[in-house]
């Protein structure tokens, strides 16, 4: 059969390289459609956890894993010599920066490396990880032909991003259209048409370069409008003006406004860190992208804005920051999910205590979490609790906190989530 047959027939088997946020989502959506699936990941504990029927993942349930299991290996790289199987091999794995905003390529270039060992003819390469337009074809592409293979003649290779919302249940995987751009037209034809069989639909770009920053505005989009909203808070603020009766206000309007918030900063593996592989790539041109740095820099600053507030409002009430009492609700980076990845609300916590506040935190999502070297673990919403706080600081607005329940209880609550709408005297937006 060739391979446009067995991506048909659902066939195909499939190999996912990184089982993170989004390669775990993508294997088990995968397997649903029929197609046979190796899960490959170096970290040993997945590994063995998925072998267990064990999910580490909001988005995939123990019972999708035991389900799907019979359909599914998983393995580590010293198993990748059934990568030799596979017909079709995506690429999901962390592209981060280093301290400087630097992309670090590493993980990337170690996946490609893995593949080009065990690459055979007639096969389907994508890559989804977030990245800089050029670098499917500039360094993937070259890797995997130092298998002595051709690309676009022996093997095919495409770019799609990855669109995975964790904790979104309104738009999994399957309910959402997939962007693919391949190095060569056939390349794009295989790659759209392997999505279109797992996603709502396949959308395709003319190029893996124009895929590649498909993704990258998508993500832009988000991290300017949020630092722009964050900007007009602070001004708001000065202003005396409530930043979320504005909002309230403007997205009555039926067109032309979209609706972003305030918060603490932005966390999550992409907003924060994808937009500056373009500024990065963007100097290679000569070409300095301001906007994104700008929208950067204010995001970096929204957590000391935040430690600020709370020290002016525990300064209204006659107390220093130096020894209160600091109750914080929500440690993960987003609402109903227990993802650390840049959270803003760990900075917040770790700048509270080098001001030497008594900090204690509160997340279902979260048991325990890592601040400046000690470990914290989530406190029981008791009403004692909630009285023994000098101040409850709300940064992430969890569906199950009630928020009544606090309001009743506690001296003095800084809301940065308007997760409170009535207005009380100790409460401050």
């Amino acid at each position: 059969m060739t391979l446009e047959e067995k991506i048909s027939s659902h066939t195909a088997i499939v190999a996912i390289i990184g089982l993170g946020h989004v390669g775990l989502p993508l294997t088990f959506t995968i397997a649903k459609k029929g197609f046979p699936v190796i899960g490959i990941d170096t970290n040993k504990q997945r590994i063995n956890s998925l072998i267990k029927g064990i999910s580490f993942s909001p988005d995939v349930s123990d019972l999708e894993v035991q389900e799907l299991s019979p359909n599914c290996q998983f393995i580590t790289p010293q198993n990748a010599h059934l990568l030799q199987t596979s017909d079709v091999i995506i690429i999901c794995v962390p592209t981060p920066l280093d301290m400087y905003r630097v992309p670090n390529l590493e993980y990337i270039t170690n996946a490609s490396k893995l593949i080009s060992q065990h690459l055979h003819k007639d096969s389907l390469i994508v890559l989804e990880s977030t990245t800089y337009p050029g670098c499917t074809e500039g360094l993937v592409k070259p890797l995997l032909e130092q298998s002595g293979l051709v690309a676009g003649k022996d093997f095919y290779l495409a770019f799609s991003p990855e669109r995975i919302d964790p904790g979104n249940k309104e738009y999994p995987l399957a309910k959402v259209p997939k962007v693919v751009g391949g190095i060569d037209e056939q390349s794009t034809k295989l790659a759209a048409l392997f999505y279109g069989q797992i996603a709502l639909r396949a959308v395709t770009v003319s190029s893996a370069r124009a895929a590649e920053m498909t993704k990258l505005l998508e993500n832009i989009f988000r991290l300017v409008n949020i630092s722009f909203v964050n900007e007009l808070k602070l001004l708001c603020d000065r202003m005396d003006i409530d930043i979320w009766e504005i909002i309230e206000a403007a997205k009555t309007k039926p067109y032309g406004f979209m609706p972003f918030y305030p918060s603490a900063g932005i966390g999550g593996e992409c907003i924060p860190l994808d937009p500056f592989y373009l500024a990065w790539k963007a100097k290679e041109y000569g070409f300095y992208a301001r906007f994104i740095e700008l929208a950067g820099e204010i995001n970096t600053l929204m957590p000391h804005n935040v430690v600020t507030r709370v020290i002016w409002a525990l300064n209204k009430r006659g107390k220093a920051l130096h020894g209160s009492r600091i109750l914080v609700l929500g440690a993960s980076y987003k609402k109903n999910v227990g993802d650390l990845r840049e959270s803003p609300s760990l900075k917040v916590m770790e700048e509270l205590i080098k001001k030497h506040a008594s900090v204690f935190y509160h997340d279902p999502y979260v048991p325990s979490c890592t601040i400046t070297n000690t470990e914290l673990s989530s406190v029981e919403l008791t009403s004692d609790e909630i009285k023994k706080a000098d101040l409850i600081v709300i940064l992430v607005d969890h569906s199950t906190i009630d928020y009544d329940f606090i309001v009743t209880h506690a001296q003095l609550i800084y809301d940065t989530k308007n997760a409170i709408k009535a207005k009380f005297n100790h409460v401050i937006k």
